[in-house]
């Protein structure tokens, strides 16, 4: 370990450090990476003015309609139309939809929302035609045929009741008795006065239009969240002093924490088979109970899976599977836990030393925050770049049609007048500069660069605590020889030395996630399409590019630890790293491996403590005051982002000690191999790491050699 050209546990140590090259003083590594770095980091800069110039992100915050005006702004004509609506809304389901923020079908502004079904077809020969006209383009007349007007995206070709949300009018769709319906009533007036059944409607609305299914779940999840956020960050906070307090006791007390988290995970997943065979047991003879999820099928009320029999022996087997899987792993890996808890108990240790470490994921939080912020309003602003775009119309022959136009300036331009039956309209939301042109390129270019600085922030993190903890493990004398200050010490040893190599590591991986990207964007767009071989050739490469993914980042994080260690650049540490895990191939599968397992079950314990507890109040099984628990549509949508948002609070936690304990992995096998115990070359590993360690791999060498 060397800090600034010393080694790294004090100028007043006499012991030799385990490699002479750590002697020679640090100096900048992957110069070019980083020069590339910081041109890349100039141009996204660019990206984003050039991007803030031409966007308008009111276009995401109010509607606007085909032509690109605004609905309900003052000093506009449509100033009395608040309201959105989407001729086919089917049509804006697609993912494609993100890059331009706007849907492939005719929207105009409203001033209400429709609240009855009616198709083209039955209101154009009936009273309810004028009603229905509102809904159609500006200036609409009726002086063409049914087909002709569908065709030409005059007029929808049905409507649906709808309720206004953001301002844009979406489906009334709501469940009735198990059913989804469209409105608000078992009823509904056909337009003259008579009252039919919901189901008619729904029948139609399913044969004209589909029904979206998608969309009203979207808006029932937002309202639950809007009645339930605070109490989410209740049980976020308790995630969080959980976390903590599991961490603190970890220090002090590792190997029986260990141990007692091992039985808590199996206590609360036992607690979990028993609940599902009391849910089980209850539904016993209960009317409905024994209906099969594949004849219920997809329902989006999902309360109403809870009350089948199946659901819940669904669940008691997944539990029970886990429950077997996870004694069976105890049982056999019972020895090798005792030697994951010594190395559990030396990075409990190391973090006591290097205590800020626990505050360091918060930095990583706030840099990717700040990544994240940077790319969703740069991407915000560029799919809003788009402008209307007018061209000429005329049935006749006109030498000028199809060419653009501004409607303001046409009916006096030289085209009107040579032209006088031609039209200035609007062709599409788009625009044909080079700007323009060039915004998919830009918007890809965007995802690169976030993933580009993601992956360096992350790199920083792990290089920086890598850093702090070899510290501590090549100190002699521990902790007399830790530097001060070691966890800033590493940082900026990270950043002045390295910012090249973290770029580096942090290129290719984010190479790697932008071909995924490509790859999922050309899958969708290529789904309808019939051609096996395509599909087939489409999941290998997602499949080896996934995998690809997982390989990278595990060598990264080995190579950022011995760049943290000696100040190598990137593709030596890498190639270092992976030959002695190579040469250390059983003490992987034994230590690393068990000790992640070991931690897996620490962020399992905790979830589970959390997601129980906000089991039990969401569904108004406890109560902490009189009617706390707020009237939710799907329970389910606070347990489970709880429930998510406790395993990323666990996991960044628990991502220091893994950290640690990869850091001092590599460190006993390097101190292994570059030293021998004797007075000379003594270990660096303290007493009682030796001691189990060696143990332990003498134990399996001779099994090793047994088996030969």
């Amino acid at each position: 370990m060397v800090a600034g050209g010393r080694w790294a546990h004090g100028a007043h140590s006499t012991k030799a450090p385990p490699n002479a090259a750590t002697l020679l003083p640090r100096g900048c590594t992957d110069v070019i990476c980083c020069v590339f770095l910081l041109v890349a980091i100039v141009g996204y800069v660019a990206v984003g003015i050039i991007a803030w110039t031409h966007g308008d992100p009111r276009k995401v915050i109010y509607p606007t309609d085909s032509r690109g005006e605004f609905c309900g702004q003052k000093g506009t004509k449509n100033e009395n139309k608040p309201y959105l609506f989407y001729f086919n809304i089917v049509k804006c389901a697609s993912p494609l939809v993100l890059l331009e923020f706007q849907c492939p079908t005719p929207q105009i502004c409203v001033e209400k929302c429709p609240n009855r079904y009616l198709t083209y077809l039955n209101a154009r020969s009936s009273r309810d035609f004028e009603y229905y006209k509102q809904f159609c383009v500006p200036g609409f007349k009726n002086n063409k045929g049914v087909a002709e007007v569908l065709r030409d995206g005059d007029c929808p070709a049905v409507l649906i009741p709808s309720k206004p949300l953001a301002r844009r009018c979406f489906p009334a769709i709501h469940a009735y008795k198990g059913v989804l319906m469209v409105g608000n009533e078992t009823t509904y007036e056909d337009g003259h006065g008579a009252r039919k059944n919901i189901t008619d409607l729904v029948e139609g609305a399913k044969k004209a239009n589909g029904v979206l299914e998608a969309r009203q779940l979207a808006m029932r999840i937002f309202e639950d969240y809007t009645v339930s956020w605070y109490w989410i960050i209740i049980g976020l906070v308790i995630a969080m002093a959980m976390s903590l307090l599991f961490i603190i006791l970890l220090r002090f007390l590792a190997g029986i924490m260990v141990w007692v988290m091992i039985i808590m995970v199996i206590l609360v997943l036992g607690y979990g088979i028993f609940h599902c065979y009391m849910e089980y047991s209850r539904l016993r003879g209960e009317a409905g109970s024994d209906v099969s999820l594949v004849d219920l099928g997809f329902q989006t009320d999902f309360r109403v899976y809870l009350h089948l029999r199946q659901t819940w022996l669904a669940f008691m087997i997944i539990l029970s599977i886990l429950e077997v899987i996870i004694i069976l792993l105890l049982i056999f890996l019972r020895k090798r836990i005792l030697i994951a808890i010594a190395l559990i108990k030396e990075a409990s240790r190391a973090v006591g030393y290097v205590m800020c470490s626990m505050l360091y994921p918060l930095v990583t939080f706030f840099l990717l925050c700040l990544c994240i912020a940077y790319w969703a309003s740069t991407a915000v602003f560029l799919s809003t770049s788009n402008e209307a775009v007018y061209k000429i119309f005329d049935d006749g022959l006109c030498p000028f049609t199809a060419k653009t136009c501004n409607p303001e300036t046409f009916p006096s331009s030289n085209e009107s007048r040579q032209c006088p039956n031609a039209r200035c309209q609007f062709a599409f939301y788009g625009g044909e500069s080079g700007y323009h042109r060039a915004l998919l390129g830009l918007q890809i270019f965007n995802a690169f660069m976030f993933f580009w600085l993601a992956n360096f922030v992350l790199a920083l993190g792990q290089v920086t605590l890598a850093g702090a903890f070899a510290s501590y493990y090549w100190a002699l004398r521990k902790p007399d020889d830790l530097p001060a200050f070691p966890l800033f010490s590493a940082f900026g040893r990270a950043l002045r030395y390295h910012t090249g190599s973290l770029a580096f590591g942090a290129l290719i991986l984010a190479i790697v996630q932008i071909i995924r990207v490509i790859l999922e964007y050309l899958d969708q767009r290529l789904k309808a399409a019939e051609n096996k071989f395509a599909k087939c050739l489409m999941t290998c490469l997602k499949c080896c590019f996934w995998c690809l993914e997982k390989f990278i980042k595990f060598l990264n994080r080995n190579a950022y630890i011995m760049i943290a260690i000696y100040g190598t650049n990137f593709c030596t540490s890498a190639r270092n790293a992976f030959f002695l895990l190579m040469r250390n191939i059983i003490r992987v599968a034994v230590l690393d491996k068990v000790t992640d397992f070991l931690f897996l079950l620490g962020k399992l314990l905790i979830v589970g403590s959390v997601g129980i507890l906000a089991f039990f109040f969401f569904t108004h099984r406890i109560r902490i005051v009189q009617d706390t628990a707020p009237p939710l549509n799907y329970y389910w949508v606070p347990i489970l982002t709880v429930i998510v948002g406790s395993y990323l609070i666990a996991h960044g936690f628990f991502s220091v000690y893994g950290m640690c304990v990869d850091t001092l992995f590599l460190c006993f096998c390097e101190d292994l191999e570059r030293n021998d115990g004797s007075q000379e070359r003594p270990y660096f590993m303290s007493p009682e790491l030796r001691d189990i360690l060696l143990k332990g791999s003498a134990e399996e060498g001779k099994r090793a050699e047994a088996e030969e």
